[in-house]
């Protein structure tokens, strides 16, 4: 990763934000100017035989492995490996595998896989592998001892009934708990004995020792080690105590030598301990100065999803979506799924910004970068989603018997600058399918489209007139019927000889391929489905996913798996990533053309 010299932010047109001035503040004062780096994370002597860390700043994504990341994480990531880059720094993927019970190797590699596709490099070059917390675990458990000699832990005997009683809350202090006087050799004794399996799991907590007293309950001696059996993805039972987050964490930060730890606001309250462990593990020459500062930002709250890991496991293992990676789902995989791109999603990142006062951000805000990272890339074709078949009864006299006419149009009407647009090919003939939705026996007002006696253009294809239409036993439509008007073709001189006021999509029937088309919708009907405590589960939209037959044009018969397109007047489909095959195509609803949801 190529480190620029100044602190200037790559793109002069990105907003500032609170962040971004905190940054620019350190940088302008040398705050971190002293620091040095050793090539890899370690605690002070190993730092200090480093060189001047090359990375302005350092900064850091650490997810728990222990589900798949969500539109939320995006936007962290975004934040994170954003400013990295815009001020010359480096951006850590660490894993905070500190739980054992819930993590596993299937969310590690999902993880990379995400922050991979979103366009980011880590750990300051394209092949790093990511950091992970428990490769920290022997200089944690060295930090543990350091504070139970110092006098600043101890080994707590009290059931977790009693600790919690003890603890107070915000009226009343805490107690003192009875084993808080322990010598320091007596709890490093016990310590020890927790280390080595002496002890069940739930007999006994290592805790910091510092005010019982304080109003941040946070600092109430939090606990910081316990004893927990349980195999480790990555450590195996090496261990049988585990430390816990709130001590891990600013750990991790300050043996990556990270500046800026950038988090949301639910840590906030847990920020005075973050800061009290940095420097008492300072004071005992275990880390190096300066230490890293914890910055808190709202989190995303999105309308119309649940971000709770809790609730999104609670839809996959209920079968009420058909994977972590469903395209109505939040997560990173369901929404690539759905036909989202990186550009999309970093897009909306830095268009909802970084403050510190929570709000809801409409889903029709992610909806609408979408669009406009699609409108210029995605290739367009026509598709008939409800089709029904327009027979042209006097095409074999107008041209021949089972002729068919070659049509073409631009791929992409409107390219980017310095792009030219491929063309499709496709043809016409005596049979197309049309929507079935552009035929009305009788028109309602202002219907512009095919009835008795009015004529529109099939679109690329010619000027056509409607006579009728034919219909079966029950009253239902079978066949729409026009009369073609020769010399109109689309693109030819005298196309525009006879005025009409439409034109409709349509597909050849001689040409047209079959497609399962997944119509996806929002997953709730309720804009906060988990707010107040209302069941989420009953807000759950069951018109979320219809799959139609539809006819597409043969240009979308040769799609490969993730390719977007624009189907025209209907919105941006992507080929499905799972099940979309050669001879069976199909195509999932990214988004429509315009917001459905609006007011």
């Amino acid at each position: 990763m190529s480190l620029p010299t100044t602190h200037t932010p790559t793109d002069a047109a990105k907003p500032s934000n609170f962040l971004r001035q905190i940054i620019e503040h350190d940088l302008d004062k040398g705050t971190y100017a002293s620091r040095r780096w050793a090539g890899s994370p370690g605690d002070a002597a190993h730092h200090a035989q480093g060189e001047p860390d090359p990375a302005k700043i350092r900064t850091r994504f650490p997810p728990e492995p222990n589900g798949y990341l969500h539109i939320g994480h995006a936007k962290s990531i975004c934040i994170n490996f954003g400013l990295a880059r815009d001020y010359g720094g480096i951006c850590h993927l660490r894993f905070d595998d500190t739980n054992p019970e819930k993590e596993d190797t299937e969310y590690v590699n999902s993880i990379i896989d995400a922050v991979k596709w979103l366009g980011f490099d880590w750990n300051g070059s394209a092949g790093a592998a990511p950091y992970q917390a428990s490769d920290y675990f022997d200089f944690m458990y060295r930090a543990a001892e350091y504070l139970i000699e110092a006098g600043h832990a101890y080994v707590d005997e009290q059931s977790a009934e009693d600790m919690r009683a003890n603890r107070g809350d915000f009226g009343k202090p805490g107690i003192d708990s009875p084993y808080r006087s322990r010598t320091p050799a007596e709890n490093l004794m016990r310590f020890r004995e927790m280390r080595d399996g002496q002890h069940a799991d739930g007999a006994m907590v290592l805790r910091a020792k510092i005010d019982m007293a304080s109003p941040n309950i946070n600092l109430r001696d939090p606990a910081i080690y316990r004893i927990r059996r349980a195999t480790h993805h990555h450590t195996g039972d090496q261990w049988c105590i585990y430390p816990m987050y709130t001590f891990a964490h600013p750990i991790e930060d300050a043996l990556e030598q990270i500046t800026h730890s950038i988090c949301t606001l639910e840590f906030e309250d847990q920020r005075p301990f973050y800061d009290w462990l940095l420097q008492r593990l300072i004071e005992g020459g275990l880390l190096a100065s300066p230490p890293p500062h914890q910055y808190e930002f709202a989190r995303l709250n999105l309308t119309y999803v649940v971000t709770s890991k809790r609730k999104l496991a609670q839809l996959v293992n209920e079968h009420k979506v058909s994977g972590w990676d469903d395209p109505r789902m939040p997560t990173i995989v369901g929404l690539r799924r759905r036909g989202y791109t990186p550009q999309a999603l970093q897009l909306f990142a830095e268009r909802i910004g970084v403050t510190k006062s929570d709000s809801w951000i409409d889903y029709s805000t992610l909806e609408g970068c979408l669009r406009e990272t699609l409108e210029l890339t995605a290739h367009r074709g026509m598709a008939v989603l409800n089709p029904v078949k327009l027979v042209l009864t006097n095409w074999d006299e107008v041209f021949a018997a089972g002729y068919l006419e070659p049509c073409q149009l631009p791929a992409l009407p409107h390219p980017p600058e310095g792009v030219e647009s491929p063309t499709r090919h496709f043809t016409i003939g005596k049979e197309v399918w049309i929507e079935r939705e552009d035929f009305e026996e009788v028109p309602p007002k202002g219907y512009k489209r095919l009835f008795p006696g009015n004529k529109v253009r099939l679109k690329g294809g010619y000027v056509i007139e409607c006579t009728g239409c034919t219909k079966d036993a029950n009253g239902q439509i079978t066949e729409v019927l026009a009369t073609v008007v020769g010399d109109t073709k689309s693109g030819t001189p005298g196309a525009d000889s006879v005025k009409v006021k439409a034109a409709i999509t349509w597909v050849g029937v001689a040409d047209g391929v079959s497609a399962e088309v997944r119509m996806y919708d929002r997953l709730f009907l309720d804009a906060q489905p988990d707010a107040g405590g209302k069941d989420f589960l009953q807000c759950l939209n069951p018109n979320s996913l219809k799959v139609v037959t539809a006819i597409v044009e043969p240009s979308l018969a040769n799609a490969q798996p993730d390719d977007k397109f624009q189907f025209e007047r209907h919105g941006y489909f992507v080929a499905d990533r799972i099940d979309h095959q050669a001879g069976k195509p199909v195509f999932n609803l990214a988004v429509g053309l315009k917001d459905s949801w609006g007011k």
